[in-house]
């Protein structure tokens, strides 16, 4: 896909001015009311200027114009920590800004894990929330294993081809997904967010490429959440379906990640209302009687569908 990218958004992927292009993101979007400094005459751009961010983070304007230009091979943590404090950035985006500008060579080549699989132990676990889904991810938004509530609520990843099984490409390309996220635009660009997090702790990997440019290539909605460089990390929250056989389900959920792979994350759901144990302990049984040892569905064992909220 990268041969037929807009030039735009490959640079995204794997220019080295892209630390200046975040900064700028960054601090085009802050006021400078929200900084305690006062609005003074007409202001032709967005945000903050350059030198109200210099001033706020103790450097020079020179030298900060010439980061944002990308003119500026190495900064030291100090004068990063110094902007990141300057410009409001939360724990996820300041990590990622501090990934980005990393220079040690075996930071900027490191590799992740992409282990398929889980652990006996860990899928036991898994397994064993009956009434809550609960699934792993890998690198890149892999899906590497699940309980069958999860696949019921979801979809059933095991039924994809293996590079099909990623949960950011089936909720921005799948209009499956589209209709079951009641706040699909946000989630899914949330996701994006992830993945642009990870992205800088595992720079010029081939993979992660590929599954950019080809959300890219189909995805106008991808392609400005990935241009708005906003970045995210899992850690909890509430999302809420509406499934085609439960209806309405609001749930909160939780990410731990894995002890013994720090590439994979596991997600336990749990409903947030006594309604929603309902719609999930209905979605459970159908579950546990309409798949078969390899996760197919039998739909003559749908329950009717509950009323939608």
């Amino acid at each position: 896909y990268a041969r037929c990218w807009p030039p735009r958004i490959l640079a995204y992927v794997s220019s080295t001015s892209e630390v200046g292009e975040f900064l700028r993101s960054r601090r085009s979007a802050l006021t400078p009311e929200q900084v305690g400094l006062s609005r003074r005459g007409r202001r032709k751009v967005a945000g903050l200027r350059r030198e109200e961010v210099a001033a706020l983070a103790g450097v020079s304007t020179d030298y900060f114009t010439r980061l944002e230009q990308g003119r500026v091979r190495t900064a030291s943590r100090s004068v990063l920590e110094a902007l990141a404090d300057a410009l409001r950035l939360d724990n996820a985006e300041r990590t990622y800004l501090l990934n980005l500008a990393a220079t040690d060579a075996s930071v900027r080549t490191r590799r992740g894990s992409d282990q398929r699989d889980v652990s006996p132990r860990l899928q036991r676990m898994i397994d064993g929330f009956v009434n809550q889904p609960a699934f792993v991810l890998g690198r890149r938004q892999a899906f590497v294993a699940g309980n069958h509530l999860a696949s019921a609520l979801l979809t059933d990843f095991r039924a994809f081809a293996e590079r099909e099984r990623n949960l950011l490409r089936w909720i921005v390309l799948d209009p499956a997904a589209r209709d079951l996220y009641l706040d699909w635009a946000e989630i899914a660009a949330d996701v994006t967010g992830v993945l642009r997090a990870e992205a800088a702790r595992y720079p010029n990997d081939p993979t992660t490429t590929q599954l950019v440019g080809e959300l890219a290539m189909k995805s106008a909605e991808f392609r400005q959440w990935w241009a708005d460089r906003a970045v995210r990390d899992r850690t909890s929250g509430t999302k809420r379906f509406l499934h085609p056989v439960v209806g309405r389900v609001d749930i909160e959920w939780a990410a731990f990640p894995v002890p013994d792979n720090p590439d994979q994350t596991l997600f336990v759901y749990t409903a947030l209302t006594d309604r929603d144990a309902d719609a999930l302990r209905t979605l459970a049984s159908w579950a546990a009687t309409s798949h078969t040892d390899e996760g197919d569905r039998q739909p003559q064992d749908e329950p009717k569908p509950l009323k939608r909220a």
